[in-house]
């Protein structure tokens, strides 16, 4: 009995550390990390075996400053668990589905200073809009917006939002339709984005609410935003 005893007590730590550790390596090629902070949890996997450990704690870092901010400000419900996944079988430069985000290891190769991609990946999360809410480009719109506001260091990576042309339209998506948004809050409601954003994952959009919201059409609104476009 005493035998028996020993051997469970010279055990124990071992077991213990074995359910305490928050990184798991399943090959040399794939890494796991889970971690917790303030009641949020990302779930951090690197599939690129080269890729960068500091370039890691930044997407990781920047997820923990940006996300819980934009759950406060625009989706309380948004899930507390997100994932992160860098796969070199990937070829975008980034994509979301329900909690998942990827990653190109790839683009970050090239643009390794480009950490407010999460900012806007995230935003997809937070929006939660499933099929049917409204147009692409005022999801991608509202994203791109949001990486406007919220990015933590946009100007290191290059991103802004570009000049006005004649040639563009408001529904031409991502920075162009973000632009467009900022020029509305300034000039129309200042609560349009959020309000916007509420009316997407409500289900509720269609083409009368920029009138609800603005007391203009797009097309209206347009026409304005090109004659003054300052912001």
């Amino acid at each position: 009995m005493k035998t028996i005893i020993i051997l469970l007590l010279l055990a124990l730590p071992a077991f213990i550390f074995a359910h305490s550790k928050k990184s798991v390596t399943d090959n040399a090629s794939v890494h796991a990390d889970t971690i917790n902070q303030s009641g949020y949890t990302l779930i951090f996997i690197n599939k690129e075996a080269g890729f960068s450990t500091d370039l890691s704690q930044k997407l990781q870092e920047t997820f923990f400053q940006v996300y819980p901010v934009l759950c406060k400000k625009y989706n309380p419900g948004s899930t507390r668990t997100v994932t992160f996944v860098v796969d070199p079988a990937y070829d975008g430069v980034a994509a979301t589905s329900g909690n998942q985000v990827v990653y190109s290891p790839q683009w970050f190769d090239k643009h390794p200073n480009d950490i407010d991609v999460v900012t806007h990946e995230v935003m997809h999360i937070v929006q939660a809009y499933g099929h049917g809410s409204g147009p692409w480009w005022v999801t991608e719109g509202i994203a791109d917006y949001v990486r406007f506001r919220f990015g933590l260091d946009n100007a290191k990576a290059g991103w802004s939002l570009p000049d006005v042309t004649e040639n563009q339209n408001y529904d031409n998506s991502y920075r162009i339709t973000a632009r467009f948004f900022v020029w509305i809050e300034q000039n129309k409601n200042k609560k349009f984005v959020e309000k916007m954003d509420k009316i997407m994952r409500d289900h509720k959009y269609s083409d009368e609410v920029w009138v609800k919201l603005t007391g203009k059409t797009t097309a209206e609104l347009w026409e304005e935003y090109q004659a003054n476009p300052t912001i």
